[in-house]
């Protein structure tokens, strides 16, 4: 399974990428606006901090203006993977992109009708939206392998990128069901290293090695 970081911040970025757990990072309009810098700035200074896609989403809900700032988006740096939105125009605009050697990643996906649509458009990624159905009480787990079993049954070669995930349960069922890609917040991401029983045996280790008395180094 590969690991996307979904955040705009390079400090956070930059942490897990020296540890090895960053294959890639998407970034939305959000996250811009929460990092408070321009977008080419930080997308450019992320681009250059991985060698995986960093996906940067256009915000133009018109087939023509999306593809037009695709194509500028493209020029920050050679890993850029578009994000266009999961409407008829964003599919219009996946296949010209794609067309011109683009990657492009196919994003607010709610469907498995739709994860069909944006696989026919030859989308380099599929990325439906766990948390948000977990919100309105629809298993976003189900919508995962819905799309692995579809994908499979024809061989399409768009990756399922699991996005708008909560917790280290919804990283690991993805990765059962086999989702390609996850992309998490850092802090979800970071807390895959805790269990309880850890701390407890750890705790242990350390009250009975200060009774040896012994130190190391």
């Amino acid at each position: 399974m590969k690991f996307f970081v979904d955040t705009a911040d390079t400090a956070a970025i930059r942490e897990l990428a020296d540890l090895g757990m960053v294959d890639g990072v998407t970034t939305n309009p959000s996250l811009i606006l929460k990092s408070g810098r321009d977008i080419v700035e930080v997308t450019k200074e992320i681009c250059d901090m991985v060698s995986g896609p960093v996906s940067a989403e256009v915000v133009a809900t018109e087939a023509k203006q999306m593809i037009a700032e695709g194509l500028k988006l493209a020029t920050i740096a050679p890993n850029i993977a578009i994000k266009v939105p999961l409407t008829w125009d964003g599919l219009t605009a996946c296949k010209a992109l794609t067309s011109e050697g683009q990657m492009v990643n196919v994003t607010l996906c709610f469907s498995a009708a739709q994860a069909i649509l944006a696989a026919k458009a030859g989308a380099s990624f599929i990325s439906p939206f766990i948390g948000r159905l977990d919100d309105i009480h629809i298993d976003g787990m189900e919508l995962i392998e819905d799309i692995r079993t579809i994908y499979d049954n024809y061989d399409y070669e768009t990756e399922i990128l699991a996005a708008s995930i909560r917790s280290v349960n919804h990283v690991v069922e993805a990765g059962r069901i086999g989702a390609d890609i996850v992309t998490a917040p850092p802090a979800v991401i970071k807390a895959m290293a805790g269990h309880p029983l850890t701390d407890k045996g750890l705790d242990q280790f350390l009250k009975d090695w200060a009774k040896t008395g012994q130190s190391i180094g």
